[in-house]
């Protein structure tokens, strides 16, 4: 697995609150982005869950705004439970014709106390089911 900074949704961003990623991908004004070729994200813990019974739900969050004012989300990962360093999710975004300019990722934390901490991006390289 490949990750490449400028394709960085969070960065061993530490996690207590529902919230949005640290960082959004600007898919720029000329977005020909590839229409139905997917984009291979994967979120991995980088350090253990704490809490009790913690949860951590991931949506795929695609604006015309850079404060996501009105956003949609295009998909959603399989929620993690509890969870250990080294575990991921993975959201395979297959763009359809959006015409939305930024992308990020939105994290809804459940039990109690949360905690967690991960690293997420596209990357390249990762096996994907045809």
């Amino acid at each position: 697995m490949i990750l490449d900074k400028e394709n960085l949704f969070s960065d061993d961003q530490n996690l207590t609150s529902t919230g949005a990623s640290t960082n959004y991908i600007d898919l720029g004004v000329a977005r020909d982005i590839g229409k139905g070729v997917p984009i291979p994200i994967v979120i991995q813990l980088t350090a253990d869950a704490t809490g009790t019974t913690p949860t951590l739900d991931i949506d795929l969050e695609v604006d015309d705004n850079t404060s996501f004012s009105s956003a949609t989300t295009v998909v959603s990962a399989k929620q993690i439970a509890g969870g250990s360093a080294g575990d991921k999710a993975t959201i395979v975004y297959v763009p359809e014709g959006t015409n939305e300019r930024y992308v990020r990722l939105n994290y809804t934390l459940g039990g109690t106390s949360p905690d967690y901490t991960i690293t997420a991006g596209i990357v390249h390289g990762l096996n994907q089911p045809h």
